[in-house]
C-alpha cells in the first residue's frame, strides 16, 4: 500500500514545487510557470493540473481532466493483466468420480483455451500411498484427454507424497472446433438411430418383424453398463 501511495500523482494543491513545466490539454508546452498560476490556469478550463513526472527538474505537469484520466489509467491496467497468462492449477484425487473429473477437464479446457498454462497435481495420502502407479495412471489418462488443446509441458513429476505435471496451450488449439470433452456424450448421438428402428414395423406387419424389433434393446442396455463400469474403475 506504501508503494502505490508514493507512485500516486499528486494534484492541484498537491503538487507545492514553486515552478512547473506546463503542457496544456493539446499537448502543447506551455513552458515554465508558477504552480500557482498553472492551477489556476487548469481550473479556468475546468480541468486539473497533474504532475506526471515529478523526478524531473523542474517537474512536468499536464492539464487534464483527472477523473478521465484515473479511468484511462484503470483501463490500461485491465487490459494489461486480460492479456497476462498465468499458471493455473487443477486438483485430482485418486478415488475422484467420473462426474468430478469431466468437470475439472471441462475446466482445465477453458484455462488452456484462453492461453492458460495448466498444472495438474495429486497429494497421496493413506492407504493410496501404496498404490501411487494408480494416481500416475490417473494423472496420464487426464493429459490424454486434453490432448486436442494441451501439450505436455513438463512431466510426471514427485515432490514428497505429491505428483504433478503441466500443460500448455497447443499453437493450432485456436483453428480447431471445440471438441468436447465428456465421452458419454456419444450415446446421445446414437438417438437418431433409436428414431429409424420403428420404421421398420411399419413396412412389415407380421408379428416376426415385431419381434426384431425388440431384439435392439439389450444391446442399448448393455452399453450403458459398460461406460457405468468404466466410470467407477477411473474413480476408484
Amino acid at each position: 500500500m506504501a508503494d502505490e501511495q508514493r507512485r500516486e500523482l499528486r494534484v492541484n494543491e498537491q503538487i507545492r514545487i514553486p515552478k512547473v513545466l506546463v503542457i496544456d490539454e493539446n499537448g502543447q508546452k506551455l513552458g515554465v510557470m508558477d504552480t500557482r498560476d498553472a492551477i489556476r490556469l487548469a481550473r479556468s478550463k475546468g480541468l486539473d493540473l497533474i504532475e506526471v513526472a515529478p523526478h524531473a527538474r523542474p517537474p512536468v505537469c499536464r492539464i487534464m481532466d483527472y477523473g478521465k484520466f484515473k479511468y484511462q489509467q484503470r483501463k490500461k491496467e485491465k487490459e494489461a493483466r486480460k492479456h497476462q497468462k498465468e499458471l493455473k492449477e487443477i486438483r485430482l484425487t485418486p478415488q475422484m468420480s467420473e462426474h468430478d473429473i469431466l468437470y475439472r477437464l471441462k475446466n482445465a479446457e477453458e484455462f488452456l483455451r484462453e492461453g492458460h498454462r495448466v498444472r495438474v497435481f495429486m497429494q497421496i495420502m493413506g492407504r493410496w500411498a501404496a498404490h501411487m502407479d494408480l494416481g500416475e495412471a490417473k494423472l496420464r489418462e487426464f493429459a490424454d484427454r486434453l490432448s486436442h488443446v494441451a501439450t505436455i509441458e513438463s512431466p510426471l513429476s514427485h515432490q514428497g507424497k505429491m505428483i504433478s505435471l503441466t500443460l500448455a496451450p497447443r499453437k493450432d488449439t485456436k483453428q480447431k472446433p471445440a471438441a468436447p470433452t465428456v465421452s458419454p456424450t456419444k450415446p446421445a448421438e446414437a438417438q437418431p438411430s433409436q428414431t429409424t428402428q420403428p420404421i421398420q414395423p411399419t413396412q412389415t406387419l407380421s408379428p416376426q418383424v415385431s419381434e426384431t424389433h425388440h431384439e435392439p434393446t439389450p444391446q442399448a442396455q448393455e452399453t450403458h453398463k459398460v461406460i457405468e463400469v468404466v466410470s467407477d474403475d477411473k474413480g476408484s
